[in-house]
């Protein structure tokens, strides 16, 4: 009689053989399981830019359906979606952020608070013009209370008024290398960016950019272009006159700055971390102010700078904006004007354009910051 072969099933991941004596054995066919595991229909997983993004909305109170529904308009199933956000806010990592982003939300509201009360000041909006003030007044009122003005009469004694024109500086200076900021146009963040828009040019090359170029934000020649660092230009500070009521005469290097540029140059929407006096030689410039207890609205997302155009703010990106009270003032040759530090300002040459900024101040005049660094 011939000998009985067992019989043996392959079903994977099971291999089931039946032998001789009637019993079954069962064998897992493991080699297999990672293919089969990959081939199995899986629920998509949440990338981690959608989970930061639910983070967020749960840690500024959104309701959990509109969460859930925004998670579904991007191709998550409503399962996974609903899942993800109840799960969410039992995850001590966000448990612990939410700690933290109430404390920052009482911040806010007390900043929120203080502007309302501002607002009751027959002086919100503005900006004083004042003439000279003595060191004492200009503390008292300015300085020690965060307060922008601007100040008339005090230029009288620059013969920078009279002798920096764009011929003048070509004539006596033209020869010399300078450094500027230039392709401005070709990048969003070109004051962010500030070191990868630097180039060395002749300055009367400049000069010509400058006077025959039409209006244009391409080029300009700003505070980190040191200017006044040069040894070339040391000479131009027998033309104008270092404040002593305010500022220290001998306290210059890396504290006082000269700017230069068409009409149309932008700087964009940022605070100074520190105090400074702006003087206006030639030209005048748009400048808008924004008091820092209005940072909340403002989208800081790198260092000292807002992520809002505030040549072109855009509301539907940056809702919050929309709210911000501005202060616009035109500052005319011969002025000066104090810029808080933390006070947010956005400038606009109106026309060719030559100013002198200073932060060398008789006060103290060093903060320490805590910056953000967003990806918004």
């Amino acid at each position: 009689m011939p000998e009985t072969q067992p019989l043996t099933i392959t079903l994977p991941p099971l291999r089931i053989t039946l032998t001789e004596q009637q019993q079954v054995n069962l064998e897992w066919l493991t080699q297999n399981l990672p293919n089969l595991l990959a081939a199995a229909p899986s629920k998509p997983e949440i990338p981690d830019n959608l989970k930061q993004w639910v983070a967020a909305n749960k840690l500024l109170n959104q309701p959990d359906a509109d969460i859930i529904q925004g998670l579904v308009n991007t191709g998550i199933d409503a399962e996974t979606a609903t899942a993800e956000v109840t799960q969410i806010s039992s995850h001590p990592y966000f448990q612990a952020g939410s700690q933290y982003v109430q404390l920052l939300q009482k911040l806010e509201s007390q900043l929120s608070i203080n502007n309302q009360l501002a607002a009751l000041s027959s002086k919100f909006g503005t900006i004083e013009r004042k003439s000279s003030l003595s060191r004492e007044y200009f503390l008292e009122n300015y300085y020690a209370k965060n307060t922008p003005v601007i100040i008339t009469n005090i230029m009288h004694n620059w013969k920078a008024l009279q002798l920096w024109t764009p011929e003048y500086l070509q004539q006596k200076y033209g020869d010399a290398e300078v450094e500027i900021q230039a392709n401005r146009n070709s990048d969003p963040d070109y004051e962010i960016k500030v070191h990868n828009h630097k180039k060395t040019v002749l300055f009367r090359e400049y000069i010509d950019m400058v006077v025959n170029g039409g209006p244009s934000n391409d080029c300009y020649m700003v505070a980190n272009n040191q200017t006044l660092e040069r040894e070339e230009f040391k000479s131009l500070f027998n033309d104008f006159e270092i404040f002593p009521e305010y500022l220290t005469p001998g306290d210059t290097k890396g504290r006082v700055f000269f700017w230069f540029g068409p009409k149309g140059t932008i700087t964009p929407l940022h605070h100074d971390p520190v105090n400074l006096v702006l003087a206006q030689v030639s030209g005048r410039k748009l400048i808008k102010l924004i008091s820092p207890q209005q940072t909340p609205l403002l989208y800081n997302h790198v260092g000292v700078f807002s992520k809002v155009d505030g040549e072109n703010p855009d509301y539907d990106k940056y809702p919050l904006y929309r709210d911000a009270k501005i202060i616009e003032v035109i500052l005319e040759p011969g002025e000066v004007i104090f810029i808080p530090v933390g006070w947010w300002h956005h400038v606009k040459s109106l026309e060719v354009s030559i100013s002198v900024s200073f932060t060398n101040f008789v006060f103290p005049n060093y903060y320490e910051w805590k910056y953000p660094h967003i990806n918004w």
